[in-house]
Protein backbone atom coordinates (compact mmCIF):
# COMPACT_ATOMS: atom_id res chain seq x y z
CA UNK A 1 0.00 0.00 0.00
CA UNK A 2 2.71 2.24 1.18
CA UNK A 3 4.63 1.71 -2.40
CA UNK A 4 1.09 2.41 -4.08
CA UNK A 5 0.77 5.64 -2.55
CA UNK A 6 4.13 6.75 -2.87
CA UNK A 7 4.18 6.18 -6.55
CA UNK A 8 0.87 7.88 -6.79
CA UNK A 9 2.28 11.19 -4.83
CA UNK A 10 5.40 10.55 -7.15
CA UNK A 11 3.00 10.95 -10.31
CA UNK A 12 1.22 14.00 -9.23
CA UNK A 13 4.66 15.59 -8.38
CA UNK A 14 5.67 15.04 -11.63
CA UNK A 15 2.68 16.50 -13.12
CA UNK A 16 2.74 19.42 -10.96
CA UNK A 17 6.33 20.03 -11.56
CA UNK A 18 6.37 19.56 -15.49
CA UNK A 19 4.32 22.56 -15.89
CA UNK A 20 6.63 25.29 -13.84
CA UNK A 21 8.30 26.28 -17.57
CA UNK A 22 5.11 26.69 -19.87
CA UNK A 23 3.73 28.92 -15.82
CA UNK A 24 6.52 30.69 -15.52
CA UNK A 25 6.58 31.79 -19.24
CA UNK A 26 2.90 32.82 -19.03
CA UNK A 27 3.60 34.63 -15.66
CA UNK A 28 6.46 36.83 -17.00
CA UNK A 29 4.07 37.88 -20.08
CA UNK A 30 1.83 39.13 -17.94
CA UNK A 31 4.23 41.02 -15.70
CA UNK A 32 5.63 42.36 -18.72
CA UNK A 33 2.18 43.86 -18.88
CA UNK A 34 1.59 44.70 -15.83
CA UNK A 35 4.83 46.73 -15.77
CA UNK A 36 3.81 48.50 -19.37
CA UNK A 37 0.55 49.49 -17.71
CA UNK A 38 2.04 50.66 -14.80
CA UNK A 39 4.69 52.47 -16.68
CA UNK A 40 1.48 54.42 -18.58
CA UNK A 41 0.27 55.34 -15.07
CA UNK A 42 3.21 56.39 -13.70
CA UNK A 43 4.14 58.56 -16.44
CA UNK A 44 1.01 60.54 -16.28
CA UNK A 45 1.14 61.72 -12.99
CA UNK A 46 4.56 62.68 -13.75
CA UNK A 47 3.37 64.59 -16.45
CA UNK A 48 0.82 65.90 -14.19
CA UNK A 49 3.18 67.02 -11.56
CA UNK A 50 5.86 68.63 -14.33
CA UNK A 51 2.41 70.84 -15.42
CA UNK A 52 2.41 71.95 -12.03
CA UNK A 53 6.79 72.41 -12.11
CA UNK A 54 7.10 69.85 -9.50
CA UNK A 55 8.76 66.04 -9.62
CA UNK A 56 6.69 63.73 -8.46
CA UNK A 57 7.68 63.15 -5.42
CA UNK A 58 6.83 66.47 -4.36
CA UNK A 59 3.64 66.33 -6.28
CA UNK A 60 2.34 63.65 -4.01
CA UNK A 61 3.68 64.91 -0.79
CA UNK A 62 1.81 68.31 -1.81
CA UNK A 63 -1.27 66.41 -2.83
CA UNK A 64 -1.53 64.14 0.29
CA UNK A 65 -1.88 67.61 2.25
CA UNK A 66 -4.78 68.94 0.44
CA UNK A 67 -7.37 66.81 2.62
CA UNK A 68 -8.60 63.43 3.43
CA UNK A 69 -9.68 62.66 -0.89
CA UNK A 70 -6.81 63.69 -1.88
CA UNK A 71 -4.42 61.97 0.68
CA UNK A 72 -6.12 58.64 -0.51
CA UNK A 73 -5.07 59.30 -3.97
CA UNK A 74 -1.57 60.05 -2.87
CA UNK A 75 -1.30 56.86 -0.83
CA UNK A 76 -2.63 55.25 -3.81
CA UNK A 77 -0.19 57.24 -6.42
CA UNK A 78 2.84 55.79 -3.85
CA UNK A 79 1.53 52.14 -4.18
CA UNK A 80 1.45 52.19 -7.61
CA UNK A 81 4.66 53.44 -8.18
CA UNK A 82 6.39 51.34 -5.12
CA UNK A 83 4.60 48.39 -7.30
CA UNK A 84 5.83 49.63 -10.54
CA UNK A 85 9.71 49.71 -8.60
CA UNK A 86 9.11 45.87 -7.76
CA UNK A 87 7.39 44.63 -10.70
CA UNK A 88 9.89 46.42 -12.79
CA UNK A 89 12.94 44.29 -10.86
CA UNK A 90 11.32 41.39 -11.08
CA UNK A 91 11.07 41.48 -14.87
CA UNK A 92 14.57 42.25 -15.40
CA UNK A 93 15.55 39.78 -12.87
CA UNK A 94 13.46 37.21 -15.12
CA UNK A 95 13.48 38.56 -18.85
CA UNK A 96 15.99 36.14 -20.79
CA UNK A 97 16.14 33.87 -17.97
CA UNK A 98 15.57 29.93 -19.26
CA UNK A 99 13.69 27.72 -17.30
CA UNK A 100 15.85 26.51 -14.92
CA UNK A 101 17.27 29.73 -13.96
CA UNK A 102 13.58 31.16 -13.47
CA UNK A 103 13.25 28.04 -11.11
CA UNK A 104 16.07 29.16 -9.05
CA UNK A 105 14.40 33.07 -9.33
CA UNK A 106 11.14 32.02 -8.31
CA UNK A 107 10.98 34.32 -5.89
CA UNK A 108 10.48 37.01 -7.83
CA UNK A 109 7.43 35.45 -9.25
CA UNK A 110 5.57 36.43 -6.35
CA UNK A 111 2.92 39.10 -6.93
CA UNK A 112 -0.16 37.00 -6.05
CA UNK A 113 -2.58 39.71 -8.83
CA UNK A 114 0.17 38.77 -11.94
CA UNK A 115 0.27 34.87 -10.90
CA UNK A 116 -3.66 34.79 -10.23
CA UNK A 117 -3.87 36.48 -13.73
CA UNK A 118 -1.12 33.88 -15.51
CA UNK A 119 -2.83 30.84 -13.52
CA UNK A 120 -6.45 31.99 -14.80
CA UNK A 121 -5.95 31.53 -18.21
CA UNK A 122 -3.18 28.61 -17.68
CA UNK A 123 -3.26 25.43 -19.77
CA UNK A 124 -1.85 22.64 -18.21
CA UNK A 125 0.00 20.63 -21.17
CA UNK A 126 2.25 17.28 -21.48
CA UNK A 127 5.84 18.40 -21.55
CA UNK A 128 7.28 18.46 -24.90
CA UNK A 129 10.73 19.60 -23.69
CA UNK A 130 14.02 18.45 -22.31
CA UNK A 131 13.22 21.19 -19.22
CA UNK A 132 9.78 19.86 -19.44
CA UNK A 133 10.93 16.36 -18.95
CA UNK A 134 13.32 17.43 -16.34
CA UNK A 135 11.11 19.47 -14.23
CA UNK A 136 8.72 16.27 -14.28
CA UNK A 137 11.50 13.60 -13.43
CA UNK A 138 12.22 16.55 -10.39
CA UNK A 139 8.87 16.85 -9.20
CA UNK A 140 8.20 12.75 -9.20
CA UNK A 141 11.13 12.34 -6.87
CA UNK A 142 9.96 15.42 -4.57
CA UNK A 143 6.32 13.80 -4.74
CA UNK A 144 7.77 10.08 -4.34
CA UNK A 145 10.33 10.95 -1.44
CA UNK A 146 7.93 13.55 0.09
CA UNK A 147 5.47 11.23 0.61
CA UNK A 148 7.06 8.39 1.93
CA UNK A 149 8.65 10.25 4.52
CA UNK A 150 5.53 11.14 5.79
CA UNK A 151 4.45 7.78 5.67
CA UNK A 152 7.43 6.35 7.28
CA UNK A 153 7.00 9.17 10.09
CA UNK A 154 3.32 7.80 10.38
CA UNK A 155 4.01 4.51 10.36
CA UNK A 156 7.13 4.84 12.70
CA UNK A 157 5.10 6.67 14.96
CA UNK A 158 2.20 4.74 15.21
CA UNK A 159 4.21 1.45 15.69
CA UNK A 160 6.03 2.91 18.88
CA UNK A 161 2.55 4.26 19.69
CA UNK A 162 1.21 0.82 19.60
CA UNK A 163 4.11 -1.34 20.74
CA UNK A 164 3.12 -1.17 24.96
CA UNK A 165 0.04 -2.91 23.81
CA UNK A 166 1.38 -5.84 21.52
CA UNK A 167 1.42 -8.95 22.42
CA UNK A 168 4.82 -10.87 22.76
CA UNK A 169 4.72 -14.30 20.64
CA UNK A 170 4.77 -17.34 22.80
CA UNK A 171 7.99 -19.02 22.29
Amino acid sequence: MLRILTVAGGLLGAVGFSQFPEFSQQYIQRLGGAVDELRDVVATYEADAAAQGETLTSYIAALAKEGPRAQTQAQNMTAQVARLGVLSDALQSLEGAGPFMRAKLATHMGDRGVAGKAYATFEPAVPASFEGAVFAGTGFVAGWAGLKLVFGVFFTLWGLLLAPFARKKAG
